[in-house]
């Protein structure tokens, strides 16, 4: 589904309905529940800070400051609380901003553990502990600003079997490395490999055609990609890793109707995956 308008509130609104949703479903199952927010509190702090950012015109700065914003807030205001809350940012000012939320949420801020770290780095890290024996189940908010998540992440905690991710896939910055001609900058085609972790993504997107002319045949590359093409993509390549994946994603657009970024829900547990799969898609329904 696809609306345009205020993306940055409907956004946080889909998590906050599931994240409900999720702590009500699982009170009085035997499990340690944590809620995981990758680039928690990351701001618009400089080029050195946001390399990609600038990069996507589609991404006017006040919308940019309102998606940078709320999402950690809004899990600790969540009813049932979790009995966990880990915050993971590189920029040092932003984690201490985040700390302070432990004086509004006085209830929760022996629950909260902020965490200065590379958000791909620290949570391949965390999954690889065995979460299954401990009895351990979480939810990931994985919300890039651009292309900084790498596949090996998506992977790791596909891996845990316990963990459900709601993904914020940078749908335009993908689409706009994507040149006409496939002549992509080596850098750029290293980026893309990463974010989706195999390099099958230029067959997928890129067609080439034979032309005869009076020279001879002509080869040439043509991009097929559109936005339905890379998120059909890139679905096909969570359901590859996760237990099941909502089929029905929410495209984000901004106040210029012009499409920023794919909501995407994805299930570790297979036991759990029919339940929330369908909590999810209900929530992803306009």
């Amino acid at each position: 589904m696809e609306f345009g308008g205020d993306w940055t509130a409907e956004k946080l609104e889909r998590v906050r309905k599931y994240l409900g949703a999720y702590t009500t479903a699982l009170k009085n199952q035997p499990f340690r529940l944590t809620y995981i927010d990758a680039f928690a509190g990351t701001g618009y702090c400089g080029k050195d800070e946001t390399p990609d950012l600038r990069t996507i015109p589609e991404l006017p700065d006040s919308e940019t400051q309102a998606f940078l914003k709320g999402s950690a807030r809004i899990a600790l205001e969540v009813d049932p609380p979790f009995h966990r809350f880990i915050f993971i940012d590189r920029n040092a000012r932003q984690c201490a901003e985040l700390n302070r939320l432990r004086d509004e949420y006085p209830d929760l801020r022996n629950r909260i553990s902020v965490v200065n770290a590379d958000a791909n780095a620290y949570l391949q890290e965390l999954a690889a502990r065995d979460w299954i024996r401990r009895k351990e189940r979480a939810v990931l908010f994985l919300d890039p600003y651009a292309m900084q998540v790498d596949w090996g992440t998506v992977q790791a905690v596909a891996q845990t079997h316990a963990i459900d991710m709601w993904y914020l896939f940078p749908l335009a910055a993908v689409n706009r490395l994507l040149t006409k001609d496939a002549e992509i900058d080596p850098a750029w085609r290293h980026r893309l490999d990463r974010v989706f972790g195999t390099g099958d993504w230029e067959a997928a997107f890129y067609q080439r055609r034979e032309t005869q002319t009076l020279f001879g045949e002509v080869e040439s590359v043509e991009k097929i990609a559109t936005f339905e093409g890379i998120k059909d993509f890139l679905l096909a390549r969570l359901r590859g890793e996760f237990a099941d994946v909502a089929p029905n994603p929410l495209v984000l657009k901004n106040s210029r109707h012009a499409p920023l970024f794919l909501l995407c829900f994805a299930v570790g547990n297979d036991k759990g995956a029919p339940v929330a799969i369908r909590i999810a898609q209900a929530i992803l329904q306009k």
